[in-house]
């Protein structure tokens, strides 16, 4: 990292939430209110809506025939065309119209199905969203319309950009349902995909629905923060606290903190039991229909039928790149373990005390605050959430050149959602919309993730349909004494949700296909996740984080200092854990058929416990994993996508105005953010860099290799 002199008015800038486009947006009137937004859009050709949520399950119904009939009418248009007489715009293109109305519809349900307090409403959008993902799997199937988008392909048009990628990939979705197969053999791949259809949406259910209560007395939970176990919803009664393993931010707390192993342990277990019953044979059979399926298409499994359209190509390269840099770590893996061993002797006066996976975490606090005298929780003064909220809006306000104002939301389904429009701050021009639920309660989603909502696109009438999207995140809630205070890896996670959100919004791309965050999957996170890089910078973190009682006091440079050297002190384990999740979901979806689906859980736990940790006696770590549908031999990707990410930072890191330099931003906007998927996102990356991606600063960030390692080209 290049060390910078920052002009004085950079900080001045970010403080004030202007941006240095010579101050063009101080001239845009702030929007007060959706109507207003709306009025705005129409004067640059874009429409800018909210979903309009359903709010019984019998409207929820209604959505789901609609949506249907409204489908199969466009699919019997395209049927009857005159072949004779096909264009781009009445056949591919109207492929995609209809991609998106089911797509807005799927959203909605999706969302309803995460996020609404009413149970009724969870389970009717659940049983809506399996419905309509079975019809929908049932549209690349309809031979009719697969025959008139043949012949329009047949006539070989002259095609350019976005408009030849949508056909080539629209024809290439065709040859992955089976469309080449004889007749029955692609009626049955239609039956096992909406088969799989339901399974998934079976089981993000279970995970969604799992519960886990713990009770504790005081002494127990010897080492965890006080102001934590005098919240309400943990101290319970006397001498009685309540750990509910599902809530993630509960979960972190005890197995960063509490003393007794014996806690820690029970704790890990349970969460890796959660979702057991439920989920433990269903994960055998989508992995064994997944392999049907994948062998039925011509493919050897299911790894490389899901990562032919990715940048990784092939399950074999993505594999690779795993081993080869879990490998290449084990030096840092075993040094890392050698302190948490001796540290785990000492506080046990066993020398040959054993290190557990339900260790690390306390053990990799335990030496920030030793070694390095950092204490995450006391850390946490520093960023309320409204003031990090605010502060990250000022600066991805100034990087990307836009504007948000909050306005009122025309529905809410709990009180405290708000809703903000996007503006770009130089033009004035509306480019989207977006949600914030960031409080944890019971039936709602349990991490962190943003939902597109109703996704960019190029209207049949010519207009523009920007984005709404939304952000559900679980931070610790506010109480009567204090705001809600995140930690400093919860910041982390808001810059990076948020850069989800920027991604989506900030689309141009001309198809619903391409736009936003819809890349490849292995991609899809190093726009985020080099944005994670803005909470490490001490110019960046003094323009929001001050002591909530006290603003005049600021992060100490040395303490700042001492929290990086503290993550690079464990920073192997980290990613071990990420390999190990990479190496295991691969290799389930290489070797689980339908042969062997009971040998599933077993052999997830023997992956991650190689890679890794043993896993805890009598659990199944993967009945809760998340990823298992959705980044379905996919989760390579955090990596890959990693490795991008820490290349892409090296344009801001190199900046006049490093991480606040409105130029690198405007090329973020311009060449990752606007393009999405419209061209090959390899090209995109490179005219970011102008150059090829370079692996060197990724493996700097993991002490592979030196600060002063010689960068290849």
């Amino acid at each position: 990292m290049v060390a910078k002199t920052w002009a004085p008015w950079a900080l001045a800038l970010i403080m004030t939430g202007c941006t240095a486009a010579s101050h063009k947006e101080t001239f845009q009137k702030p929007i007060r209110s959706l109507k207003e937004a709306q009025a705005r859009a129409e004067r640059f050709g874009s429409v800018i809506a909210v979903p309009e949520f359903e709010t019984s399950p019998e409207a929820i119904r209604q959505l789901v025939d609609r949506t249907i009939r409204t489908g199969n009418a466009a699919l019997d248009e395209i049927a009857a065309l005159d072949r004779t007489r096909l264009t781009f715009d009445d056949t591919v293109r109207a492929l995609d119209d209809l991609g998106h109305m089911v797509g807005t519809a799927a959203n909605r349900l999706a969302f309803i199905k995460e996020t609404s307090p009413d149970a009724s409403l969870r389970e009717a959008a659940t049983e809506g969203l399996k419905t309509l993902q079975e019809w929908s799997v049932g549209i690349e199937y309809r031979e009719d319309v697969y025959q008139v988008i043949r012949a329009y392909a047949d006539t070989q048009p002259r095609l350019f950009g976005e408009d030849a990628k949508l056909l080539e990939e629209t024809l290439r979705d065709y040859r992955r349902a089976g469309l080449h197969l004889p007749r029955q053999q692609r009626d049955q791949v239609e039956q096992w995909r909406k088969e799989l259809a339901r399974l998934s949406t079976d089981f993000d259910t279970h995970i969604t629905r799992a519960q886990k209560a713990l009770r504790f007395t005081r002494s127990e939970l010897e080492g965890v923060p006080e102001n934590f176990l005098n919240l309400p919803d943990i101290h319970t009664g006397p001498d009685e606290y309540t750990i509910h393993v599902n809530v993630t931010w509960q979960y972190l707390m005890i197995m960063e903190n509490a003393r007794r192993e014996e806690v820690r342990r029970r704790v890990e277990t349970e969460r890796y039991r959660l979702a057991r019953e439920e989920n433990a044979e269903l994960v055998g059979r989508i992995l064994a229909l997944r392999d049907r399926i994948a062998k039925a298409l011509g493919y050897a499994h299911w790894a490389d039928y899901q990562i032919e359209p990715k940048m990784a190509k092939t399950a074999a390269r993505a594999l690779s790149f795993l081993r080869e840099t879990a490998a290449a770590l084990q030096p840092k893996f075993d040094e890392e373990k050698a302190i948490f061993q001796a540290m785990k002797a000492r506080d046990t006066g066993d020398p040959n005390a054993r290190l557990h996976i339900w260790d690390w975490r306390y053990y990799a606090n335990q030496l920030k605050k030793e070694r390095y005298q950092v204490d995450a929780e006391q850390l946490r003064v520093y960023f309320p959430y409204q003031q990090v909220l605010d502060g990250m809006f000022r600066i991805y306000q100034r990087i990307f050149e836009l504007r948000f104002d909050p306005i009122e939301p025309p529905w809410r389904w709990v009180p405290e959602i708000q809703l903000y429009a996007v503006s770009d701050a130089v033009t004035g021009e509306p480019l989207g919309l977006f949600y914030l639920d960031m409080f944890p309660r019971e039936g709602k989603f349990n991490h962190f993730a943003q939902f597109g909502l109703i996704e960019g696109k190029l209207l049949p009438d010519g207009r523009y349909q920007r984005p709404t999207v939304a952000l559900v995140c679980n931070f610790p809630p506010p109480q009567p004494d204090r705001p809600s205070l995140l930690s400093h890896s919860e910041v982390e996670t808001l810059f990076h949700e948020f850069g989800h959100a920027m991604h989506s919004i900030l689309t141009r791309a001309k198809y619903s296909r391409f736009a936003g965050t819809s890349v490849p999957r292995d991609f899809v996170e190093a726009p985020s996740q080099m944005l994670e890089n803005w909470v490490w910078d001490k110019t960046v973190l003094d323009s929001f984080a001050a002591d909530y009682r006290d603003a005049s006091r600021k992060i100490p440079p040395e303490i700042l200092q001492k929290l990086k050297d503290a993550k690079k002190a464990s920073i192997a384990h980290f990613y071990r854990r990420q390999f190990s999740f990479g190496i295991m979901d691969l290799i389930l979806h290489t070797q689980i058929t339908g042969e062997n689906p009971s040998e599933a859980v077993p052999l997830a736990n023997r992956i991650l416990g190689e890679v890794f940790y043993p896993m805890p006696e009598d659990t199944t770590f993967i009945t809760y994993f998340g990823h298992f549908t959705g980044y379905d031999a996919g989760y390579y990707g955090y990596a890959w996508a990693d490795v991008i990410a820490a290349d892409m930072a090296t344009v801001f890191e190199q900046a006049p105005e490093g991480y606040l330099d409105v130029s690198a931003g405007r090329r973020l906007r311009r060449e990752i953010y606007e393009p999405g998927d419209s061209r090959d996102v390899n090209e995109s990356v490179e005219k970011f860099l102008g150059r090829p991606v370079r692996r060197e600063p990724f493996l700097r960030e993991l002490g592979i290799l030196p600060e002063n390692a010689a960068t290849t080209r």
